[in-house]
């Protein structure tokens, strides 16, 4: 049987969609980038996909693996950051803490129970954070370019930049020593949260990988959804998720 594979989503309100009829527009719709529910399912495993209320609930006794994904800046109040100002115009970020929240507590649980955990982008944060970690605010520039001009999701194999990866790592088994990736952020992994590791850097030190030794968890900082072919971490987690669905029907 196919793993269930769970991904979570954000919460927007009806009146931010075109050609939404005016009679709903005043609703909340959950959304959900198609690309994770392809590449989960190009794998081999089915997508699910989570809405806030999920995370009150024992949803996570039912999958076989999580994927967190990206979106806006977390509250800089849950790891105590500065407040959320863009660096350019001063003018205050938009963030959601109601999808922190529940991802956030998705996210413990899921390590709890022992459950895959794949997080890319916000969802590589929110790994970092839900476990006591802190953040960049904003990143620098340097000569590596971490927000890049093009389209999200961009499927031309274009990169930015590369990653090395630790050796005898997670990340380092997937992708080998350096990997070029995309790259779509101004924040970063600072402070680590407890148990984790870095795995993988930009050439500048920004944090691309981290992971969870003797746990089925990999936290990423670049976009693979957004990659023309599969990437070896969506093969990767649903690979877990089959293993920990096995083990579910044998107990």
């Amino acid at each position: 049987m196919k793993p269930l594979v769970a991904i979570t989503g954000r919460r927007i309100s009806g009146t931010t969609l075109n050609g939404l009829d005016q009679r709903w527009a005043a609703g909340e719709v959950d959304m959900f980038w198609a690309e994770f529910g392809k590449k989960v399912a190009e794998a081999g495993g089915i997508p699910i996909q989570l809405p806030y209320e999920s995370a009150g609930t024992d949803v996570v006794e039912r999958i076989d693996a999580l994927v967190v994904t990206g979106g806006q800046d977390i509250d800089p109040v849950i790891w105590g950051g500065p407040p959320p100002l863009d660096a350019d115009n001063g003018e205050v970020l938009t963030i959601d803490r109601r999808r922190d929240d529940y991802e956030i507590a998705l996210v413990r649980h899921a390590i709890r129970r022992g459950i895959p955990i794949l997080g890319i982008c916000r969802g590589h944060q929110v790994l970092n954070v839900a476990l006591g970690g802190t953040l960049i605010p904003h990143l620098p520039k340097t000569s590596i370019t971490h927000v890049s001009a093009q389209a999200i999701p961009d499927r031309r194999p274009d990169k930015e930049h590369p990653v090395d990866f630790t050796p005898a790592t997670l990340a380092a088994r997937l992708y080998g020593p350096r990997f070029a990736v995309n790259s779509w952020h101004h924040q970063a992994v600072a402070d680590l949260g407890d148990g984790l590791i870095v795995s993988g850097r930009a050439p500048d030190g920004v944090v691309e990988a981290i992971e969870l030794p003797g746990r089925p968890v990999l936290g990423l900082q670049w976009h693979p959804e957004a990659i023309v072919e599969l990437d070896p971490s969506f093969e990767w987690v649903v690979e877990q998720a089959r293993a920990a669905s096995l083990v579910g029907e044998l107990s």
